[in-house]
C-alpha cells in the first residue's frame, strides 16, 4: 500500500524511487546491499503510516513538529533506539530503521529551517 508521506513537498515514495534508481543505475558493486537497505527503509516507513497512531488527523509527531519540539524529539529517540538495539529482542533490525526514520523527520526539520532563512 502506498502512503502520501511527503518531505519537503516531495513524496517519500518519489524520493525512495529516485535513490534507489540512482543507486541501480550507477551499477556499482555495493559492498553492503545499500540498494537493497534503502528499498528496506521505504518499506519499514510506509508501515509506519499504517500503524495505529496513524490513522488519525495528525500523527502525535506532527504535534510535536507545530509545538517547536521536533529536533530534540527526534534525536531524542534516534539516541533512545541507538541504545536499545541489541537488548530488547536481540539486535532488532526495527530499531535501526526507527532510528533512520527518525533522521529523516530530523533532516525534514533542517530543511525547513534552512528554507524559512533564505
Amino acid at each position: 500500500m502506498e502512503v502520501d508521506a511527503k518531505i519537503n513537498g516531495i513524496l517519500l515514495n518519489t524520493l525512495m524511487e529516485q535513490a534507489y534508481k540512482e543507486l541501480d543505475k550507477e551499477n556499482k558493486n555495493y559492498k553492503f546491499n545499500e540498494a537493497r537497505i534503502l528499498e528496506s527503509i521505504k518499506q519499514h516507513i510506509n508501515n509506519t503510516y499504517n500503524k495505529h497512531y496513524a490513522h488519525g488527523k495528525y500523527q502525535a509527531t506532527d504535534m510535536i513538529l507545530d509545538a517547536g519540539h521536533g529536533e530534540s524529539f527526534c534525536i531524542g529517540n534516534i539516541m533512545k533506539y541507538a541504545m536499545r538495539y541489541g537488548k530488547k529482542n536481540g539486535s532488532n533490525v526495527n530499531d535501526l530503521f526507527k532510528i533512520i526514520h527518525y533522521a529523516m523527520i530530523a533532516i525534514h526539520i533542517y530543511d525547513e529551517e534552512q528554507d524559512g532563512r533564505n
